[in-house]
């Protein structure tokens, strides 16, 4: 089923509705008058369109630099899954493989400074052992550790050699026990003591303790960035950072307190609470920068006044670390996929007639679900890619302010999303898929840790929704001169289209939220208006990944990929709008028939691609070392190898 000519491409804002018949893809390409290209060999067929799916999804040109080191890492040996490991064995095997990405890397500092470099080791760490603590850790120590310190002045003139050689593990304490979201209201507090120009680090109530970085010992010496309140003859002038010497290889050092909490499912690491007790620090420990610097005279000069903003700039690498939470989550996601699309073609139950065996995959019941799945991750890909390259690319504040709202709500999108795939693939595969060394049992939980970390997903949704209802405006719809009803459900420009359209119309109803709730009271005309602000974010996010779904599209060179992934999207679009059909109906812009032909749509689209979903997966690249130590993928359609007995010899 070929659902569309081939097209030019042309770039529109997300929250711009494309009007019908826009051209979307650009090269023209030699195709013979009957629209049929001459036709290869199958094999080379199908190696010509997942060699080009896995350029467009893994960087195109930059795919080796960006990924290459990556892949190799995990297929290595050392790096499959470990059985009969205890939790705590597990956070110190964390520290172990991040010895070993540092001695992959030529430069730990460039490492830090490269967002794409970053999200992409995220991306093929979330794999091993469905995540595991390698992620962590590495984002910790790479990320919020060491690229803040390089983001601040003076990085130049530290010796970071003790931190670029892994003699010391950095580590990251912002929230704290009674601060999570309200990060900015921590307690923890930083003096200035004029006599020794240094600071004391003191941590003063109960709620204050530094929640949950790992501090322990586990994985040798560490230091910490700690984000403190400073103070100056009493007077509070916002948080910053400080470089705090945490323990050596005789342990924790005087004044810093470090009690374990329990091991947490998912992504085993030596998670603590830590505390301080009048620590002294140098005058060098703060980090600064133009949004806060001490003078010779101990007093403060900043180029912000607003005590919150100095905060956001201190711990800015937060938005770095989102697109390094969303590329795990895709990398788990994709991951899962590859497992499950393979186990429903290797497992066989019984089919319809007497004797006869069929593998998983001849249901519609079990790979449309997968499916579903599967061309999600491919939009999810394709978004996150775009805005890993904005993020990489921003040149001033306006624009700066722009892409870190696009991280978040991207990041929110996709880490649910990931959840909701990797769960799936989970259930799709049975109990198989319950034991660890099968690769997916984890990532379920892991998936759970990206929602969270780097800023909670509905609040930085609902930071994104004020932001878009009251920093952009609406978007006028431009009206198609092609009758409602003649605009097809195949064409990806109206199903995009249908999409602005509900956007707009949860904007719509935010807006009137706010304008019609209780006078005076700030928190309660929100609350009249956060349910369809957050639904507006929902297909912002969706429309966004529809626009990079396009323009990946609009890549492709060989005609059978091009179609291939047309219909990927169609599917991915379709399935996105069944939700908003009774507004979309009752607003005009869908008719009664296309809300009855929908399902049809979706059906058809399904049976098309269903052949296709081994091509899929295999464009995802996963190395076959990685696939060939998983039991539940053996030929032998057990999943698990019999031992050997005489007597299954002798039958």
């Amino acid at each position: 089923m070929t659902v569309l000519a081939y097209h030019q491409e042309q770039l529109i804002p997300a929250s711009q509705p494309l009007p019908s018949g826009t051209a979307l893809f650009p090269e023209a390409r030699d195709v013979p008058k009957d629209g049929v290209p001459p036709a290869p060999t199958q094999a080379a067929a199908a190696a010509t369109t997942v060699g080009e799916l896995s350029h467009l999804l893994f960087d195109r040109g930059e795919r080796e630099r960006v990924h290459g080191t990556w892949r190799e890492f995990i297929s290595d040996e050392a790096f499959r899954y470990r059985d009969g490991l205890s939790p705590a064995d597990r956070a110190a095997l964390a520290y172990e493989r991040l010895r070993e990405v540092n001695s992959l890397i030529g430069s730990p500092e460039t490492l830090a400074r490269d967002p794409r470099m970053l999200a992409s080791l995220h991306e093929w760490g979330a794999v091993v052992d469905g995540g595991g603590g390698l992620c962590t850790v590495a984002s910790i120590h790479y990320n919020l550790f060491l690229g803040s310190l390089l983001d601040h002045e003076g990085s130049e003139k530290r010796d970071l050699s003790d931190f670029t050689s892994m003699r010391r593990t950095g580590t990251f304490l912002c929230t704290e026990l009674g601060h999570g979201n309200d990060a900015s209201a921590l307690e923890t507090v930083a003096e200035y003591d004029p006599v020794s120009d240094g600071f004391v680090l003191h941590t003063p109530t109960e709620g204050a303790q530094k929640f949950m970085p790992n501090t322990s010992s586990v994985g040798g010496p560490k230091s910490a960035l700690v984000a403190a309140r400073l103070l100056i003859e009493g007077r509070d002038e916002g948080v910053f950072l400080f470089l705090v010497p945490l323990s050596d290889e005789q342990g924790t050092l005087a004044g810093v307190n470090v009690r374990l909490l329990p091991y947490r499912s998912g992504a085993p690491v030596d998670h603590c609470l830590t505390s301080f007790d009048r620590v002294r620090l140098g005058r060098e420990a703060l980090l600064e920068a133009a949004h806060g610097r001490l003078d010779e005279e101990g007093r403060l000069t900043s180029v912000l006044g607003n005590r919150r903003k100095r905060f956001l700039q201190s711990i800015c690498r937060v938005t770095t670390g989102k697109l390094c939470m969303s590329g795990a989550a895709v990398g788990a996601s994709r991951a899962a996929l590859a497992i499950a699309v393979r186990y429903a073609q290797h497992r066989r139950i019984s089919g319809a007639k007497a004797g006869e065996r069929v593998p998983l995959q001849a249901h519609r019941s079990h790979h449309g679900r997968l499916l579903s799945s599967l061309v999600s991750s491919y939009a999810m890909t394709f978004a996150h890619r775009e805005v890993v390259d904005r993020w990489s690319e921003v040149d001033s504040p306006e624009t700066r302010e722009t892409v870190e709202r696009e991280v978040a709500v991207m990041k929110g999108w996709i880490t649910w999303q990931a959840r909701a795939i990797t769960t799936e693939c989970r259930e799709r595969c049975g109990a198989q898929a319950l034991f660890q060394v099968n690769g997916l049992a984890d990532f379920p939980q892991y998936t759970e840790g990206t929602i969270t970390a780097e800023g909670d997903n509905l609040v930085v949704w609902l930071k994104a929704a004020s932001e878009l209802l009251f920093r952009t405006g609406t978007t006028e719809r431009e009206e198609s001169e092609v009758p409602l009803e003649e605009q097809p459900l195949t064409e990806l420009s109206f199903l995009r289209t249908l999409l602005a359209d509900a956007e707009q119309l949860w904007r719509a109803r935010a807006s009137a939220g706010l304008r019609g709730g209780p006078a005076g009271d700030p928190l309660g005309r929100w609350n009249s208006a956060s349910f369809a602000a957050l639904r507006m974010v929902k297909i912002h996010a969706t429309v966004q990944a529809a626009d990079s779904f396009f323009r990946a599209i609009g890549r492709t060179t060989d005609p059978a990929t091009h179609a291939l992934l047309e219909n990927v999207c169609l599917l991915f679009l379709l399935e996105q709008l069944g939700e908003h059909t009774g507004d979309l109906l009752a607003a005009g812009h869908l008719s009664a028939d296309h809300v009855r032909s929908l399902p049809d749509a979706i059906e058809a689209v399904t049976a098309e691609l269903a052949p296709h979903m081994a091509t899929l997966v295999d464009a995802f690249d996963l190395p076959p070392e990685f696939l060939n130590a998983l039991p539940m993928l053996q030929d032998n359609g057990y999943g698990f190898l019999p031992d050997a007995s005489p007597a299954w010899d002798e039958e």
